[in-house]
């Protein structure tokens, strides 16, 4: 097989992050041979690479305290200040900050965290947050809501002031010591979070005299606050729930050939498990003995179980349904694919899509402003407008409850993330957020051919000698190149004379002709293996001959023709089949507004014959890379377009295209690598689900957004003509929050 070739390339439609890609273009297909180069590194061995990055050390700090964007802003800005800190990535929903520091830098930013009031430690990636969370105590919100309660009822009767003095104190004391301590270090920052929000607002209650009032709300805001964690935790149990699905341990052959059940995690590469029927598959392989049938659904989405056999690889995650097997472990426990698929959904949590910047923005404004119109509420009127104090000063504060924009600012990253795990619940692995939410916008979608809509298994079709050689001696030749050529249909052709026992020459000066065929010297005697283009180039095409390529060419079929240095010794034509698929895809995508088009190596008439058949809009053949990233730049400047290949080839285009589509179940390590979409079981209706599952996002964001926005500013309304209370507050303010969860977390159905 011809090797490899990695290279660099830039994408920076929506942010720029390098990726590294095999491509390979051969016989003016879809393959490209280039001298050797390293393979592909898999995600996890990239990260731990860079533990050490240029701009200094990366480290990721878990802190059990961080779960809401206001402990987010208030270490930003903390640790924002330090000249050694460089950059900050926050992941809430894992409650884990990544921080690139200079190297001695550490102590001193664990140490800054803690002077906040939190408990910072090293992230410990194969411990679930389930491991590391700790459980507070109920008993004291138990006790405040009777106080607080109580304090209500001792107010109504008329019952002794005193009373309702002591009671409303436990109330705040018992629930609401946390949010005051919170509250004062957020001031000390310089930072109006919530919970200096509610701590001015219930210190403020207090001093106006409406006890039972100020200790029902801080009630309210604590068991609130708790009621939101739960709440966050179904978004959290989504990405740990794939987690859970490799089982812990596997039974691994041992030296003296014996069975013993081992941890998961331990067992090395190379080594043999075995599977019962109805165990679920612990390590990724390849199967060594027996057979059965595999339910891949957790990996794949697919809705069928698969036939396994020996040879064919097993995923962990899986399902073995049918009879007992062994395989041989091919990745560690830390870099299965269902490893991969968790750690690269984690990873796109980052990311943050078009509007949760927009929101993040908007709550940086929104906070100070409604801040500083509750003190103007206090001050102007009783200045100004003859209003009482005592009233004014209430309301002011009831402001500051509204002004805690925590609905708003949630309600985008529980969306993203639900989208994000219910698509690869259904093996649609979506590397950020960006491209889930923009994926909606597709306006034109280029596919490869061979391999994405079609099996990428060519078979020989015909076989014509046009030289002065014997049809034996032709045979030979071209199956001596074709088979130093991983390309299909150099594949086919070699294939097809192995069947019938030819033999292989010994084959030296071996080239790859980039975009045209092969070449080599058998014998003493330079011979080619090309296509149309390499023939024109020689000069090597008849009329008849063309007659001849034209005709097989508009059936679908890809000619490939042996040559010397002086005439056409043979032509083979193979033709793919297409996948069930396809058309059913393409028409999805039609009636979802999306056009299509064919980018191929192949020539124009087996483009347009593949084309017509699916029913793609246009169709371009004779494709080098570089006129495929031209295509793309071209329908680009149409609306926002999209690259669907095999993740190994066609490297410029799936780069410079907006969203890059990796069939992934051919290439699974180069597919999650490279692609911003992978489709784990190649399967082209992913496409138009994603594009449903992307409409659905940006529809449950809106929804989100116009509720949290238009329950705050209905109460400030309220709040303004003297209708809204503390504690009517505190209500919309959970209710607001709970809501944007609850509908994010509906995209877990889709």
């Amino acid at each position: 097989m011809a090797e490899c070739c990695n290279h660099n390339y830039e994408k920076n439609r929506h942010h720029e992050h390098d990726r590294e890609h095999d491509h390979s273009h051969e016989h003016g297909h879809d393959h490209e041979h280039g001298p050797c180069c390293s393979p592909v590194p898999s995600t996890l061995e990239r990260l731990a690479a860079q533990d050490t990055v240029a701009e200094g050390t990366r480290t990721a700090i878990r802190i059990m305290q961080m779960d809401c964007p206001i402990e987010e802003t208030l270490i930003r800005t903390k640790l924002g200040r330090m000249s050694s800190v460089k950059s900050m990535e926050f992941n809430l929903l894992q409650r884990v900050l990544t921080v690139v520091h200079q190297p001695d830098a550490l102590d001193e930013i664990l140490e800054a965290v803690r002077s906040l009031g939190f408990q910072p430690e090293l992230a410990d990636t194969e411990r679930s947050l389930a491991e590391v969370a700790t459980k507070k105590p109920l008993w004291p919100l138990v006790l405040a809501c009777v106080a607080a309660i109580a304090a209500e009822g001792v107010s109504w009767m008329g019952l002794p002031g005193w009373l309702v003095v002591v009671l409303a104190i436990v109330a705040v004391a018992t629930s609401g010591l946390a949010t005051f301590k919170k509250g004062l270090l957020a001031i000390a920052n310089g930072n109006l979070n919530i919970n200096a929000l509610m701590s001015i607002a219930v210190t403020g209650a207090l001093f106006l005299g409406v006890w039972p009032e100020a200790a029902m709300v801080m009630v309210l805001f604590t068991l609130a606050e708790l009621i939101e964690v739960k709440s966050l935790d179904r978004t959290r149990n989504a990405i740990e729930g794939l987690m859970k699905l490799a089982p812990e341990k596997a039974t691994v052959q041992q030296a003296d050939g014996s069975w013993q059940e081992i941890e998961a995690s331990a067992v090395p590469v190379e080594s043999v498990v075995r599977v019962r029927p109805g165990e679920r598959i612990g390590l990724d392989g390849r199967i060594v003995a027996g057979r059965s049938t595999v339910n891949q659904a957790p990996i794949t989405g697919e809705s069928l179980p698969v036939d396994k056999a020996e040879g064919d690889a097993v995923f962990a995650g899986t399902i073995n349904q049918a009879s007992s097997f062994e395989f041989r472990v091919t990745a560690a426990a830390s870099n299965t694919t269902l490893a991969r698929i968790i750690h690269t959904v984690e990873e796109a949590q980052g990311a943050k899509a078009p509007t949760q910047r927009f929101v993040d923005r908007f709550a940086r404004i929104y906070t100070p402003l409604v801040f500083a119109m509750a003190l103007a509420v206090a001050v102007v009127p009783p200045l100004f407008m003859a209003g009482g104090w005592q009233d004014w000063i209430y309301k002011a504060l009831v402001l500051l409850v509204i002004a805690c924009p925590c609905a708003l600012v949630i309600s985008t990253p529980v969306t993203i993330v639900s989208g994000l795990a219910a698509a690869a619940r259904h093996g649609i692995l979506i590397k950020g957020g960006v491209y889930l939410e923009e994926g909606r916008k597709l306006a034109w979608l280029a596919f490869d051919k061979t391999g994405t809509l079609t099996h990428g298994k060519p078979v020989q079709t015909d076989f014509e000698v046009r030289g002065d050689l014997a049809a034996d001696q032709c045979r030979l030749l071209a199956a001596s190149l074709a088979a130093r050529s991983d390309h299909p249909v150099s594949q086919a052709v070699a294939n097809s004379f192995a069947l019938d026992g030819v033999r292989h020459e010994n084959v030296t000066a071996f080239e790859a002709l980039a975009g045209r065929g092969v070449r080599g010297v058998i014998a003493g005697r330079t011979y080619y293996l090309g296509n149309r283009r390499l023939a024109d180039e020689k000069d090597l095409c008849s009329a008849e001959l063309e007659t001849v390529l034209d005709l097989l060419e508009r059936q679908g079929k890809s000619v490939v023709m042996l040559s010397d240095e002086q005439q056409i010794l043979a032509l083979f034509a193979v033709a793919d089949t297409v996948k069930d698929t396809s058309r059913q895809a393409i028409e999805d995508l039609h009636r979802l507004g999306v056009k299509t088009v064919m980018l191929s190596g192949d020539n124009l008439h087996t483009a347009q014959s593949i084309a017509a058949h699916v029913g793609i809009d246009r169709a371009r053949g004779n494709q080098l890379p570089e006129d495929k990233l031209r295509a793309i730049e071209e329908f680009g400047a149409e609306g926002m377009v999209g690259m669907v290949g095999d993740g190994i080839n066609d490297a410029p285009a799936l780069a410079r295209a907006d969203i890059g589509f990796a069939m992934g179940a051919m290439g699974t390590d180069t597919a999650i690598e490279t692609a911003d979409v992978a489709l784990m079981d190649d399967d082209l209706r992913k496409i138009p689900t994603f594009v449903r599952l992307s409409q659905a996002t940006r529809a449950v964001l809106v929804q989100n957004i116009t509720l949290a926005l238009g329950i705050k500013v209905l109460f400030v309304v309220l709040t303004l003509v003297g209708l809204g209370t503390m504690w009517m507050a505190v209500f919309a303010d959970v209710g607001a929050s709970l809501l944007v969860v609850f509908n994010g977390l509906r995209l877990l159905r889709k």
